[in-house]
């Protein structure tokens, strides 16, 4: 509770041992604060914490087995690489010939022998997180905990730490308990996906059941674009009846794009087609991301670059299709 808000309502969940698990949600959705409960920063009001069956609920964070990655790296900016290594190791009450044989060890897992004796001042920011998920992990934790880990990385460097952790989650085992807002981070790393919405979770699942299979309007939009296909002006075909209370949706990838005088797909009699015109197209590398209004609605259209592929420019007439297999029906 903050005053009278409480941050995080009903939250009940079971993490399994060695998955990677992320929270994702906005800003103010309950997910550091789910976070800070698990590490023991902040004690929960009502109800209990279980780590292997063992209430932790009151147990003080510097007395749960577990390693922690923060967004700021949290390294000690007064030691050297090595030292901030050694010193979880020292608190633990390990020889020196095992700290040396342990930190030698880890350095040369995250590619950092050679920095051992700069400051964390010297260090780009990919080597200070490389320093921090190696101090998390040196003293074998059963449990790693990683807030926003890569927020403070550009998008490259990012990308390329997303595999460094999924590299070492698959090396170590360790379960990990990710929070962060970044969609296709949680997508990459996750082996399932909490997500969270007013303190609540509002739906659980893999990243792919996740993004194909959205509960509600929130988690299809949040995870990914959706497209909404509620009043275009005409009657919506699928293969499955539409269940009472939920609206239709369709990812922006699975609309084809077409010229109106352009031949029908081979699968035709499985699909849906719409007239519509191009109000706007983004180059983005390797996509093209179309806004085709179809009546009084936008539709986003989502296509991969290919070699004499058409293209459509602001004001061209369009046919979009889809399958219509590719529906989903999500709650408002």
């Amino acid at each position: 509770m903050y005053g009278q808000l409480a941050a995080v309502k009903d939250l009940s969940l079971n993490v399994r041992r060695g998955e990677f698990l992320t929270i994702l949600g906005p800003s103010g959705s309950g997910k550091t604060t789910a976070l800070m409960l698990l590490a023991g920063f902040i004690a929960p009001t009502t109800g209990d914490i279980l780590i292997a069956g063992q209430s932790v609920a009151t147990v003080p964070s510097y007395r749960r087995d577990q390693g922690i990655v923060f967004q700021s790296y949290a390294l000690f900016p007064h030691l050297t690489v090595r030292r901030n290594l050694e010193f979880p190791l020292e608190m633990r009450g390990i020889k020196s010939a095992e700290r040396t044989k342990r930190v030698n060890s880890i350095l040369d897992r995250v590619d950092l022998r050679e920095f051992d004796g700069r400051m964390p001042s010297q260090l780009s920011g990919g080597q200070q997180q490389r320093v921090a998920l190696a101090r998390a992990l040196i003293a074998d934790p059963p449990i790693l905990l990683l807030d926003e880990p890569l927020g403070a990385l550009d998008r490259n460097l990012r990308e390329q730490m997303q595999g460094e952790i999924k590299s070492l989650h698959k090396e170590f085992g360790k379960t990990t308990i990710c929070v962060t807002h970044d969609q296709e981070e949680a997508l990459t790393l996750s082996d399932r996906i909490v997500v969270m919405r007013g303190g609540k979770i509002e739906q659980t699942d893999t990243p792919e059941a996740l993004y194909d299979r959205p509960a509600t309007r929130f988690v299809a939009n949040f995870l990914g674009e959706a497209n909404i296909l509620a009043s275009l002006g005409f009657k919506l075909e699928s293969d499955v009846i539409q269940p009472p209370g939920t609206c239709p949706m369709i990812r922006p990838e699975r609309m084809c794009l077409a010229a109106p005088s352009a031949p029908r797909r081979p699968d035709a009699e499985r699909r849906q087609s719409a007239d519509g015109t191009v109000k706007e197209m983004i180059y983005a590398g390797p996509l093209r991301r179309y806004q085709v209004r179809v009546g009084e609605k936008l539709l986003i259209v989502r296509e991969h670059v290919a070699s004499g592929q058409q293209i459509f420019r602001p004001g061209d007439e369009v046919r979009l299709d889809w399958l219509r297999s590719d529906v989903r029906f999500v709650a408002e």
